[in-house]
């Protein structure tokens, strides 16, 4: 018998009793309960509105399953948790063991209540008992997150709890992420092909090869049209991201925390809750799915509020080369450029003079700052500016300090693990490693109001041990607790979450930071492919993007100060590089640079983004429309020279057909020569006036821009 708010459910002819929806931004989910057992998901796409209780019999009837050949001998189920009780035959969604049995519950007195935003289930079985919740915001996105309490007399190890829903029969390609360090989020697209398909991470952070997002799609989708199921995990460690495609069912797509094996085993009455799965529906395209995610980031309660200041960070201008005037003569040089936000990186703490040192030793060096940081600090502030401070917490240096007196604290056993940068990670499970890094980090925070933290990680976290087995999981639980600590201590913090540069970019670190720094890549060629696949998680204001110096640091690229300007203009915009040896003319660019992203950043932070496909694989154009659609900025972006001599028209999507917009260069950055003879005619004259309709339908002609060069325009809205 299944009770539906508080009401016994009579069993009718087929198979489920009640269907509840979930509804919300054009997305429904629509679940039905069944005479015994866990719910079943009967769509997740478009809402196709309420489903009245007269229609909720026909409703199931309509997607009811025969009974297929060679398979089992009566109908059954797509669970919101399918194992091999419910007839699944692919990737269990739940399993474990307990007593040395396998854990395959057999759920019974289902509860199903909620309202048309979120749905809670609960359930019993005779080892476990089980909450699932639903929620579906205002965006359109749906999470989802499974509670598993261990209801019996014996220890439950749980190997794997993860949410899946259900995807539409037309899905036929699959696209997700992968890369290495300063060559993040590289997309990689085929076919969907039948079996059950696992993309694991085992890096114990996020991963610079995560998948950031697997998404499902019908054939050819792109940008703007296809409809897309796509999945992100909500966690910062190991994690399985997994789509099912079998013969007999409907295909599947999930996603859930990596367990590694006897990590997690509930003693009676303990319980495990995942990490949110957050899934995302539209028929509009990746800038559709994009477009959900971006909106439901922007109404959090934690999102940025206050305009994301010009910041300049000092590693690429003075490395380890720590000393208080020259940085004092950056620090002038910054604010005279105009930006806002000083902070600085590795290398002032005690001992700490290249990377195989010191780490966890959270003092101020007395050698290098014989006065403190207070005298940088009180010079930053004279010139208006915020001020930040690098930490790198979770890890630590064998030469230590605190290697030396707490060996006991390291989550690994150094003499059976390698190093990575020289380091090994402390584990965070414990209390009184939280309660040290809390103490020593809170210590300098409020003596010095520190502003911003950059809060790095720069190791993989592998062979971990914590309390006798693997301590991922606790230790990464750790890490938010120290963060959620830091805040609530020092209520003006902000943090960006660092990770050998764009190692941990998830939501889950999201929950309680303020930005990411996308990769440690400063080569603005680079960080063009880098940012469009970042944003297809993350909206501008949430993604670190700063101008690097004219020679990479890491490709050793030269590139223009223009181009270099405008790539880092679409995102939390800043500067890294020494701009005491720039010249004066150098100078005025920046200072015209940071006035256009003041000028600009309110549009850049709250628009729609959108993607360009101009039919030219060198060109990179990115969008963002104001949400009145009154104004829009466009860059335009060459990588590699074009297939043809004659420029390709920018055709404008997102605008209002009906009003007249003046197209303009913005004013800040040069437009490039290019490598045209002669210059754009409507360029030459300074801007264009043409309608939304022909800006989307016809388009203007951009110059031919050689590799390496963008040019910026203004949309306007001129009645």
């Amino acid at each position: 018998m299944t009770v539906v708010d508080g009401e016994a459910q009579a069993a009718v002819p087929a198979v489920a009793r009640r269907v509840h929806t979930v509804r919300r931004a054009g997305v429904g989910v629509v679940v039905a309960t069944r005479v015994d057992g866990l719910p079943e998901v009967l769509h997740w796409g478009r809402d196709v509105g309420p489903v009245v209780p007269e229609d909720a019999d026909d409703f199931v009837l309509a997607l009811a399953r025969a009974v297929s050949p060679s398979a089992f001998d009566v109908p059954w189920p797509l669970t919101i948790l399918p194992t091999e009780q419910d007839g699944w035959e692919g990737r269990p969604a739940v399993s474990g063991q307990v007593g040395g049995r396998p854990l395959v519950p057999v759920w019974r007195d289902v509860h199903v209540h909620g309202d048309e935003q979120r749905l809670v289930v609960d359930a019993v079985s005779d080892e476990v008992s089980l909450r699932s919740e639903f929620e579906l915001d205002d965006a359109g996105v749906l999470r989802v997150r499974h509670a598993l309490t261990n209801s019996g007399t014996v220890d439950v190890e749980v190997q794997a709890l993860e949410a899946v829903l259900p995807v539409g029969e037309r899905a036929a390609e699959v696209l997700d992420l992968a890369g290495r360090w300063t060559r993040e989020r590289t997309p990689q697209r085929r076919a969907m092909t039948d079996g059950v398909h696992v993309r694991e991470s085992r890096r114990g952070r996020t991963g610079h090869d995560a998948p950031t997002l697997t998404v499902l799609g019908t054939p050819g989708f792109d940008d703007h049209s296809g409809e897309l199921w796509a999945v992100h995990l909500a966690w910062s460690a190991d994690s399985v991201h997994r789509y099912d495609q079998l013969a007999e069912a409907r295909p599947v797509l999930g996603a859930g925390e990596l367990l590694r094996a006897g990590e997690l085993a509930l003693r009676p009455g303990e319980m495990f809750t995942t990490p949110d799965t957050v899934f995302v529906w539209s028929d509009a395209g990746l800038d559709g799915v994009s477009a959900r995610l971006h909106d439901s980031l922007r109404a959090r309660s934690g999102h940025p509020r206050t305009p994301r200041p010009v910041v300049l960070n000092t590693w690429e201008a003075v490395y380890y080369r720590q000393e208080l005037e020259p940085l004092l003569a950056l620090a002038r040089v910054a604010a005279d450029v105009g930006v806002e936000r000083f902070v600085l990186d590795d290398g002032w703490f005690t001992g700490r003079r290249s990377d195989t040192t010191a780490l966890g030793d959270w003092t101020v060096d007395a050698e290098v700052w014989p006065d403190g940081l207070g005298p940088l600090v009180a010079g930053v502030r004279a010139l208006g500016m915020d001020f930040g401070l690098w930490f790198e917490p979770e890890t630590v240096s064998l030469e230590s300090e605190l290697a030396r007196s707490h060996p006991e604290w390291f989550l690994q056993v150094p003499e059976h693990t390698r190093t990575w940068r020289h380091e090994y990670v402390l584990d965070l499970a414990r209390a009184d490693v939280r309660d040290h890094l809390l103490d020593r980090m809170s210590a300098i925070i409020e003596d010095l109001h520190v502003d911003f933290v950059k809060w790095d990680q720069n190791r993989d976290v592998v062979q971990t041990v914590h309390a006798g087995r693997v301590g991922l999981d606790a230790h990464t639980r750790g890490a938010y607790a120290v963060m959620d600590e830091l805040r609530r201590r020092h209520p003006w913090l902000e943090i960006e979450a660092c990770a050998s540069g764009g190692a941990r970019v998830d939501l889950g670190v999201l929950d309680r930071t303020d930005r990411v720094w996308a990769s440690d890549s400063n080569d603005a060629m680079e960080r063009l492919p880098i940012q469009r696949w970042t944003e297809l998680l993350l909206p501008l204001e949430l993604i670190g993007s700063h101008v690097g110096p004219e020679v990479s640091h890491t490709t050793g690229r030269h590139l223009d100060l223009d181009f270099r300007m405008a790539v880092s203009l679409f995102g939390s915009a800043g500067i890294e590089t020494d701009v005491t040896r720039c010249s004066p003319a150098e100078h005025d660019r920046l200072r015209e640079w940071t006035a256009l992203y003041k000028r600009e950043r309110g549009l850049l932070h709250s628009g729609r983004l959108r993607h360009l496909d101009l039919g030219d694989p060198g060109l990179a154009a990115t969008v963002v429309v104001a949400v009145d659609r009154a104004r829009a900025l466009v860059r335009v972006a060459r990588t590699v020279t074009g297939p043809r001599s004659l420029a390709v028209p920018l055709r404008l999507g997102g605008l209002d057909r009906e009003r007249r917009y003046r197209v303009a260069p913005v004013t800040g950055l040069r437009v490039p020569k290019g490598v045209d003879v002669t210059r754009i005619p409507w360029i030459e004259r300074g801007s264009v006036e043409l309608s939304g309709a022909v800006l989307e339908d016809v388009g203007v002609r951009v110059p031919s821009l050689a590799p390496g060069t963008a040019i910026v325009l203004e949309v306007q809205a001129i009645h």
